[in-house]
């Protein structure tokens, strides 16, 4: 029972990346998925997040309109296309769920909500 996390890479400022996060073992569809970023030397931050059954989608302000979450459930598998990138982007990211709840609504930033973690993938961007 895990969570797989892939796709990053270095990647030069403006240009893109797909994120894929992957459960095996348990079905992803029935549960929100939040996708979260560590920088160095910054604390851990959420920056996206997916709802099951309805898919509202969450992005924090930094994000909004480079970023998209997306899933499929048939494949159990949540994407994070990142579009347009900056340095500051540079980071370790990671996906997370709970294998308990569909939606944690305005809250689904939050750390404390989600106790199943990918391994992380590295997305680096420079030139």
């Amino acid at each position: 029972v895990q969570l797989q996390a892939s796709g990053g890479g270095l990647v030069q400022p403006g240009g893109s990346l797909r994120l894929s996060c992957t459960a095996s073992g348990f079905s992803l569809g029935y549960y929100a998925v939040a996708w979260f970023r560590q920088a160095p030397g910054k604390e851990r931050e959420g920056i996206s997040g997916i709802s099951a059954n309805t898919g509202i989608k969450y992005y924090v302000q930094s994000v909004k309109g480079r970023f998209t979450i997306s899933r499929d459930d048939a494949k159990d598998t949540v994407y994070l296309e990142l579009n347009d990138l900056k340095p500051e982007d540079t980071a370790i990211y990671y996906c997370a769920t709970d294998r308990k709840t569909a939606d944690y609504g305005p809250s689904w930033y939050r750390r404390v909500h989600y106790d199943f973690w990918g391994q992380g993938t590295q997305v680096t961007v420079s030139s």
